[in-house]
């Protein structure tokens, strides 16, 4: 496992420091998620997609530069279909995305965990998506009861993953 040049942080460091900001700009994401990616520690910007057993507007926007953003998928918690495999996680490393935050399921454990690409999500599924073109992109959304808007900014380590309101 690797850390990404912006990771010199510590969530736990930047809970003592927003403590009092707990719930107005500052959220802390349940600690459901777990780790699938080859990067262990990852930060960035959001970009955001809204999706449900589809992951057509993921891969577009992963086919995207990505600027050392993260890409928070609220995939409604599904654990049905796979939102990001493989080649979707292989392609966010190669546009420069420091992490892909899913509030769903994934696939391809041992190509998402060779990938320089940080990724936390709720669970492994085999079965692909159907590709429908349907969903939103940056837009606010919901993630385990977190509201994250795009631009704000998301830190992930081995303590978990919080976010700071932009």
């Amino acid at each position: 496992m690797t850390t990404t040049p912006a990771a010199a942080f510590s969530t736990c460091d930047l809970c003592d420091a927003h403590k009092g900001d707990v719930g107005t700009t500052f959220f802390v994401l349940p600690p459901v998620f777990r780790d699938y990616g080859g990067v262990e520690a990852f930060a960035g910007d959001v970009a955001t997609v809204k999706c449900f057993e589809d992951n057509s507007l993921v891969k577009a926007a992963l086919d995207e530069p990505g600027r050392g953003r993260v890409l928070v998928v609220d995939g409604g918690a599904s654990l049905r279909r796979a939102l990001v495999g493989g080649n979707i996680a292989a392609a966010a490393a190669k546009h420069g995305w420091a992490g892909v935050v899913v509030d769903g399921a994934v696939r391809d454990a041992a190509e998402l965990e060779a990938t320089l690409v940080g990724i936390r999500a709720l669970a492994l599924v085999p079965i692909p998506t159907e590709k429908r073109q349907q969903g939103e992109r940056d837009v606010a959304v919901q993630v385990q009861g977190v509201w994250i808007r795009p631009g704000d900014r998301l830190y992930a380590d081995r303590d978990g993953i919080v976010v700071l309101r932009a």
